[in-house]
């Protein structure tokens, strides 16, 4: 027997789709406007998991897609030897009107290679695959409608998909309609029953999940008595909220598991900021008179669950979590660091220059969706700290480089060395927060390299200098908000999460560069208190 202890993929993680093939158990989540796209997650017991890598990799490139764009929700399962990768690229999404794809990859491994891939269409998003015993294969999605006068969530539809064809039949069925939004659906078939696991109530507090069955696969669908299988709407208090959008997997002794998303918030003046994003859990359930429902009772996702299996190896919690990073390899492990909406090009980022550093070459500013020169990391607790040694001189003062906590293109706390002919070589805070840009006053540093700090506890924020070699910590003044670097801020649609990284910007675009090396990187366990400020 092992112990589950929630979030299972900790940080910005969200949209799991859970796949066993033997004694291995995979989760795909989404990644958004992040490169590469598509995280994999390996397990062999449930409890410890190690990101696999990503399935869309090289060459997969989301330049010029907005923030939380990208892509959403994919589906991961196995069948015919191959695994099935389902995966939506959201290109716009303004107003009614959202551009959406869907494609699908096939592997024999989950290390690829993939296929090239198939387009399935752009009715809307979310669709997952279901394999049917009887050896047929669908597909099960959203179907999105832009019309401003109807509502945007047309029902969840169905359609089947034809492999030998390379295509779908063209011909989609409504199964469901919900008089609120419905949208992450999933097909299971067990005993003589088509179970359809449905995510309700938004992205949001309101998140859930409930389930509708049928013993045709085309419908109709009978919907639960119960109103949620799963939520936390009314539980503002518990560990794990935004409970919802899920997906079951079977183990080899024949218990079903429920993955599913949530969030753990940190507290601003009493209100609630997901920073981390929505993060990976999982829970177990079992079919009570047919029905879905969580193992332990109620509604609410418990933060430690028992699991059948052996368990090896050490738990990767505690205060000692993180990473140093040397720059070492020739390239960067894209396991731990991500970049924006695609690879960089050749030589923006370059551990062969100067040993023992990273040479990054300035890039577009921070509002690019084209090609910023950034790469960033997932904090996955409340309280961290992100260490970096920065050598770098700028002339200019569109010459700018530094440690970065980054949401997204309108919010990021940036500690940005630069130059100006007042304040000479200095460093400042520099903030976005919606349509406003912040500046803090400048501190000055020696001409030499530094070290640079972003420490987070909870929902603040703060950032310290020092020379190499030197323990006195210089404050740079001022506690900035982390809690406006999450989904719950603004009236902007977000479902991505905080990250941390180095950024260089040469705004000149005269190949000006930033030396980096000596990157840490160290999470605490803080489940016993989010904090306040």
């Amino acid at each position: 027997m092992g112990v589950v202890r929630n979030p299972i993929l900790r940080g910005f993680n969200p949209d799991p789709s859970i796949v066993r093939v033997g004694g291995d158990y995979f989760i795909a989540t989404s990644t958004f406007e992040f490169h590469p796209a598509v995280r994999i997650h390996h397990s062999t017991d449930l409890v410890h998991w190690t990101v696999r890598g990503h399935a869309l990799d090289e060459g997969f490139d989301l330049r010029g897609v907005p923030d939380s764009g990208g892509v959403w929700a994919p589906s991961l399962s196995h069948s015919d030897g191959l695994f099935w990768l389902a995966y939506s690229v959201v290109r716009s999404m303004d107003g009614d009107d959202k551009d959406i794809d869907n494609y699908l990859v096939t592997a024999e491994s989950i290390e690829g290679p993939w296929s090239e891939p198939v387009h399935l269409g752009s009715r809307g998003f979310d669709f997952s695959f279901f394999h049917d015993p009887d050896g047929t294969h669908w597909i099960v999605g959203v179907q999105w409608d832009q019309r401003p006068e109807h509502p945007s969530f047309a029902g969840l539809v169905l359609e089947q998909y034809l492999p030998d064809e390379k295509r779908t039949s063209g011909t989609a069925t409504v199964i469901h309609r919900e008089s609120t939004l419905v949208e992450g659906p999933n097909l299971y078939r067990v005993g003589d029953w088509y179970h359809l696991l449905i995510a309700a109530g938004g992205s949001g507090w309101n998140h859930a999940i409930t389930v509708a069955r049928s013993r045709q696969i085309t419908g109709p669908y009978e919907r639960d008595a119960q109103p949620f299988v799963l939520t936390s709407r009314d539980a503002p208090g518990i560990p794990l909220q935004k409970a919802g959008h899920g997906e079951l997997v079977q183990t080899p002794s024949g218990e079903w598991m429920l993955v599913h998303l949530a969030s753990r918030p940190t507290l601003h003046l009493g209100e609630r900021y997901s920073t981390l994003g929505r993060e990976t859990c999982l829970q177990r359930v079992v079919f009570d008179d047919g029905w879905l429902r969580l193992a332990h009772g109620g509604h609410h996702a418990a933060v430690q669950v028992d699991v059948q299996g052996e368990v090896g190896g050490d738990v990767v919690d505690g205060p000692a979590r993180g990473f140093d990073e040397r720059f070492a390899a020739p390239e960067l492990d894209s396991r731990r660091w991500s970049t924006l909406r695609a690879a960089l090009a050749p030589g923006v980022a370059d551990p062969a220059a100067r040993p023992g550093w990273l040479r990054v070459r300035g890039g577009h500013s921070p509002a690019s969706v084209f090609a910023q020169s950034m790469i960033v990391t997932r904090v996955e607790e409340h309280q961290a700290v992100f260490d970096a040694t920065i050598d770098a001189e700028p002339t200019s003062t569109r010459e700018l480089a530094g440690v970065i906590a980054w949401y997204d293109r309108n919010g990021w706390i940036w500690l940005q060395l630069g130059w100006d002919a007042e304040n000479g070589r200095h460093v400042r805070v520099v903030s976005r927060d919606g349509s406003r840009t912040t500046r803090s006053a400048p501190v000055a540093v020696p001409e030499a390299a530094v070290r640079m700090r972003a420490a987070l506890d909870g929902p603040a924020l703060r950032f310290a200098v020092t020379g190499v070699g030197d323990d006195r910590w210089i404050e740079v003044p001022g506690v900035h908000p982390a809690w406006t670097l999450s989904d719950d801020h603004g009236d902007r649609l977000r479902f991505t999460g905080l990250f941390v990284g180095i950024r260089a910007d040469d705004l000149d675009g005269r190949g000006w560069s930033a030396d980096f090396s000596d990157v840490s990187v160290r999470f605490a366990d803080d489940d016993a208190s989010a904090g306040e400020d």
